[in-house]
């Protein structure tokens, strides 16, 4: 385990033993570490931000960095909160992107950088190009997104994470969804980040060593 993930986790302790569970598996499970090396300094805004793990990562790897995360599901935000609290650099709000940093009264300095990690395929699949667009709303010109979702490629991995996240939605009720569950190929993927004003500069396979077609789409914000 690396030093930055141990020291992430290590925020987790006092957290009951159900919630370190899940912090523990979300950290085993995806390639975060991958994902938070890209990430831009400035400001960032982590959007679906859960138990606020990868928020926490990239806040302790560079103190200088300011991380606003964004979920709407009021346990993991407060679970966050508890864990997060001596993190002078990180901010977490309950609700939606749209509710909180889109809406017309929020006033809000474009960010940095954005990610957007495994909350796509949980909207039903109209809302997508209205969600990358909001996105895109956030960031100054040439900020960078993040956007890590599953691969849509039909193999034993993609069905694996289907049946998964149906237990973790559906059966169990540990993760908030909108009706989605749905992935997509990369050319997919990449045609909904086109046409939502981003240019993509980078797509990256995350998979090797996981049991889960992860895809990191690394993309920048034109002018409107």
């Amino acid at each position: 385990m690396s030093a930055l993930l141990q020291q992430a986790l290590s925020l987790y302790s006092a957290l009951p033993a159900a919630e370190r569970f899940h912090v523990h598996a979300r950290a085993f499970s995806a390639p975060l570490l991958a994902v938070a090396s890209r990430v831009p300094g400035g400001r960032v805004v982590d959007i679906g931000c859960g138990h606020g793990l990868l928020s926490a990562l990239l806040a302790v790897a560079d103190p200088r960095r300011t991380v606003h995360g964004v979920d709407p599901d009021p346990r993991k935000v407060e679970w966050a909160r508890r864990a997060l609290a001596g993190l002078p650099n990180v901010t977490l709000t309950e609700g939606t992107v749209e509710e909180t940093l889109a809406s017309d009264s929020a006033d809000v300095e474009p960010f940095d950088g954005a990610v957007v990690c495994d909350v796509l395929y949980l909207l039903p699949e109209d809302r997508w190009p209205g969600f990358l667009r909001t996105v895109q709303g956030l960031l100054r010109p040439g900020g960078r997104l993040l956007l890590k979702e599953v691969q849509g490629d039909d193999s034993w991995k993609h069905r694996k994470a289907l049946a998964q996240e149906w237990v973790m939605v559906s059966l169990l009720g540990r993760t908030k969804a909108s009706g989605g569950l749905a992935l997509k190929p990369r050319g997919e993927m990449t045609r909904l980040l086109k046409d939502a004003g981003f240019a993509v500069r980078e797509v990256v396979d995350l998979g090797k060593g996981y049991t889960t077609p992860h895809v990191l789409y690394v993309a920048e914000a034109l002018l409107p």
